[in-house]
């Protein structure tokens, strides 16, 4: 940690290294009037020390997200953050920053999806899924996660989502489609309380079939979790943390407790559907989030544009593989995570 530190320099260049050996040398360095407190300007220069990437250059990070971000430090709203508020700040926000504890997650790279009965190659985007599996191995190879988790869709031969089982379920009087009309890719409603919508695949990723297994050329990493999802006939299951209606979860989520994780990249396929889902799954429970872009494939275009703006809308942040290195090492630290992290201190707060 205090190596990580180390690294930090205020926005001028004009601190030394040393002073970020600990928690008050952090803060004497930046109370530059030696007060014993931290004023927005002082804290504007926090943002410009961490907020930075790997050649040491400067991330913008707006006036208004930084004022958000000082009033949660800033504990009794006294317009400072003194040196009892700074230990919070230091503790659940810049260490995190500095020092994030990253996962990988590696989402349904299985052979039904790659060149089996839902290939990618023939959904309208005509993507091909086996491009994902180079910059998998690569970040494999060269990153060292603190976890990686491989999620496999894994279901029952008479599993809800494919068409080949549509007539086993009484199709529901709001359905805009009736059983015999129905074809791949369509929706509709079954029957239930409460109904259930349900778009239709072709057959894939049986239990203990060749399509339901990983990809042979993926590299599986050393210790890694392996998530089953889609195992219940009646529910259809896109994210790795739950399934569609939230009835029951995976180990996913367990794990990562049990890993102390900050941040979580999502790669796989397909991209606007179990990829997208499981990243939002992952905002939505609090965890500064990350997709990679090369290292996803998906099934339609519009779909894939309309999940990676959802996605940033909700403080979530896609990057290349060439840019994961870094940021898991902590040496390119992105704002959006920054506030991302300090928002959900603020519900915590609140609880």
């Amino acid at each position: 940690m205090s190596q990580q530190l180390a690294d930090v320099q205020s926005a001028d260049g004009g601190i030394v290294a040393d002073q970020f050996a600990d928690m008050d040398a952090c803060f004497d360095a930046f109370d530059q009037d030696g007060d014993g407190k931290i004023d927005f300007a002082d804290f504007g220069r926090i943002c410009s020390a961490l907020f930075r990437n790997d050649k040491g250059i400067v991330y913008t990070c707006s006036e208004e997200n930084q004022k958000e971000m000082f009033g949660i430090f800033d504990q009794n709203k006294d317009g400072y953050i003194d040196r009892n508020e700074f230990k919070f700040c230091w503790n659940k926000w810049i260490k995190k920053i500095v020092r994030p504890v990253s996962v990988l997650l590696v989402i349904d790279v299985q052979n039904d999806f790659i060149s089996g009965s839902l290939s990618l190659s023939n959904c309208t985007a005509k993507q091909n899924g086996e491009e994902v599996i180079k910059p998998i191995n690569q970040l494999l190879d060269n990153v060292q996660f603190d976890g990686i988790c491989y999620s496999l869709d894994w279901h029952p031969a008479d599993h809800v989502s494919f068409i080949d089982n549509i007539t086993k379920r009484k199709i529901h009087s709001t359905s805009p489609l009736r059983a015999d009309q129905a074809q791949v890719y369509d929706t509709v409603i079954f029957d239930g309380k409460p109904p259930t919508t349900q778009r239709l695949w072709p057959r894939h990723c049986v239990q203990n079939s060749w399509g339901a297994e990983l990809h042979k050329d993926l590299k599986i990493g050393k210790d890694a979790t392996l998530v089953y999802k889609g195992i219940n006939s009646d529910v259809d299951s896109y994210s790795a943390f739950f399934d569609n209606k939230k009835m029951s979860r995976t180990c996913l989520q367990e794990k990562l407790v049990e890993l102390g994780a900050t941040d979580v990249y999502v790669c796989g396929l397909a991209y606007d559907v179990c990829v997208g889902s499981t990243a939002a799954d992952a905002l939505a429970i609090g965890y500064r989030t990350i997709m990679i872009n090369d290292c996803a494939r998906g099934v339609n275009f519009d779909d894939i544009e309309s999940t990676k703006k959802k996605f940033k809308d909700t403080h979530g942040i896609i990057v290349e593989s060439s840019q994961v290195k870094a940021m898991v090492e902590g040496r390119d630290r992105r704002p959006e995570l920054g506030y991302k992290l300090a928002v959900e201190l603020k519900k915590d707060q609140q609880k």
